[in-house]
């Protein structure tokens, strides 16, 4: 089965590695800074995740990804923490829009992530791929992570490997 790929940013991409690891489908999540065009040409941390569509669906992945990071919250920090999905094509950019659309009305607060064409990729440094793999007892990750891997086996147990 051939993998598909889509990136996400949102906030700190340890935790974001952290919650696409820990869905079963997601393949490989490749942790670093990915940028877009224009004028988000810029490098932002963000994650890679490649998935079997067969096990589970990109609308699954958006919904994991907005509740899952401060989806509509436009604070200080959103250059380094752009909250986004980066699309690899033309048809998953139309696909993501659609999906991004009808869970607004899941929140009671505008959704401020937004839809760009990726662009390129910048690996994390050896020493903080799979952060939380490799750390789940650190202070960071009991505070920040944990209570996104809380959402992922509450509302996503179907597809939690916790």
């Amino acid at each position: 089965m051939e993998l598909t790929k889509i990136a996400f940013g949102g906030g700190c991409h340890w935790c974001t590695e952290a919650v696409f690891q820990s869905l079963k489908g997601v393949e490989k999540v490749e942790q670093g800074f990915v940028a877009s065009v224009d004028e988000n040409s810029s490098f932002s941390e963000a994650v890679i995740v490649h998935f079997q569509v067969e096990d589970i669906t990109l609308k699954t992945l958006i919904e994991v990804h907005l509740l899952t990071h401060k989806s509509t919250s436009n604070h200080s920090m959103r250059k380094k923490y752009r909250s986004a999905i980066y699309s690899f094509s033309d048809s998953q950019n139309k696909e993501a829009t659609v999906l991004l659309d009808n869970f607004q009305e899941q929140f009671n607060k505008k959704i401020i992530t937004q839809i760009y064409p990726f662009s390129a990729f910048k690996a994390s440094e050896e020493v903080f791929q799979n952060y939380y793999l490799k750390n789940p007892a650190k202070p960071f990750c009991k505070q920040f992570i944990n209570p996104k891997l809380e959402v992922i086996k509450k509302k996503f147990s179907n597809y939690a490997s916790l």
